[in-house]
């Protein structure tokens, strides 16, 4: 993103500022979805393999968007999870599974990037 300035300089000449937004390495979205309607599987063309009562679906979208590959990786290698949408151009990522399973899940992804690669986190909220 880009914004532009324009201001005056002590002489008083006008000063054009142009400031660049550069996205850090950050997760601004962990979100879990607890016991859904399966409505909004069906809207997301997704496929529950648990029992409704029983299941969840997680969100987080992070920047750089290629980190979504990872974090998918880590989240099958932490808990029984189904990937249902990892998009590495917008950084999205969207699983489900169990609610302990996608909890621990989401848990794992966080406490990786920021441990081992210095990434902001933001808190996991729920519903």
């Amino acid at each position: 993103m880009e914004s532009t300035e324009q201001t005056k300089d002590r002489d008083g000449r006008k000063v054009r500022i142009v400031q660049e937004l550069v996205p850090g390495k950050q997760v601004t979205l962990a979100h879990i979805i607890a016991r859904p309607k399966p409505i909004v599987y069906q809207k997301l063309g997704l496929d529950p393999k648990v029992d409704y009562e029983q299941s969840a679906i997680a969100i987080l979208s992070m920047t750089p968007s290629e980190i979504s590959i990872i974090a998918g990786d880590i989240a099958l290698k932490t808990a029984d999870i189904d990937v249902g949408f990892i998009d590495r151009f917008s950084g999205s990522l969207i699983f489900t599974g169990r609610v302990s399973a996608v909890t621990s899940a989401v848990r794992g992804i966080l406490t990786y990037l920021k441990s081992k690669l210095g990434f902001e986190i933001c808190e996991i909220t729920t519903t």
